[in-house]
């Protein structure tokens, strides 16, 4: 008994090392499922932000803890963790849009797209429920760095010509990498300023050079 205990230690702290590693991978697959299950950007951006800004970095407080016995959290799989990303798309869209994804697309989806495990719509709602929980209930997306970026480029618009040479898709594009490299993490507690930076990024990458008169630095 004591040596499988031992065991499983070793398999939960193994576990826990690799979080960074399936974060990667997971948030990729989130941005895939946005693009092939068609959501608004607002839906993608605010999912993105409920599961690697805040659902995400709680897990290893759990795993360390064995805070939660549910089996969806132990032990933490790659399955599990592209799960818990499409209830965040889910959640996502009942918050923005009056056709929400619906239980029966997401299983049918999850079926296709998750290789490894085989989840039930009770698994969905009992995820749901988990995702909630570990959140508090607090799912508001109000000050996401999307919706600052979103504004800043509105204003940019209207106080420069030059605003309308900047990408909007490069925008995102730039915003998808930074979720994928963990960068939006570490600037969660300063959504307006990613926001700008990713701005002037975007600004810099498809704005001609001899378009670069106006102050973009002093003015974000």
């Amino acid at each position: 008994m004591q040596c499988n205990y031992a065991m499983k230690g070793s398999r939960t702290t193994m576990e826990s090392e690799n979080l960074p590693i399936l974060r990667i991978r997971v948030v990729k697959f989130l941005i895939q499922s946005a693009h092939d299950l068609e959501v608004a950007p607002i839906v993608k951006y605010s999912a993105l932000s409920l599961f690697a800004d805040r659902f995400y970095p709680s897990l290893s407080g759990i795993t360390s803890s064995n805070a939660s016995r549910n089996w969806l959290l132990q032990p933490i799989t790659e399955s599990n963790l592209q799960l818990f990303a499409l209830v965040s798309l889910w959640i996502s869209s009942k918050l923005h849009t009056s056709h929400p994804l619906s239980i029966k697309l997401l299983k049918s989806f999850g079926d296709k797209m998750i290789k490894e495990q085989h989840f039930m719509t009770r698994d969905l709602l009992d995820a749901e429920v988990i995702f909630m929980q570990i959140l508090k209930f607090e799912i508001g997306t109000a000050n996401i760095t999307f919706v600052f970026l979103e504004e800043l480029l509105i204003q940019f618009k209207e106080v420069a010509k030059v605003g309308e040479l900047v990408n909007w898709e490069a925008c995102m594009d730039v915003m998808d990498l930074l979720y994928e490299k963990e960068e939006t993490s570490v600037s969660y507690s300063s959504p307006c300023s990613l926001a700008a930076a990713i701005l002037v990024a975007s600004y810099l990458i498809t704005v001609p050079v001899q378009e670069w008169e106006f102050p973009v630095l002093p003015w974000v």
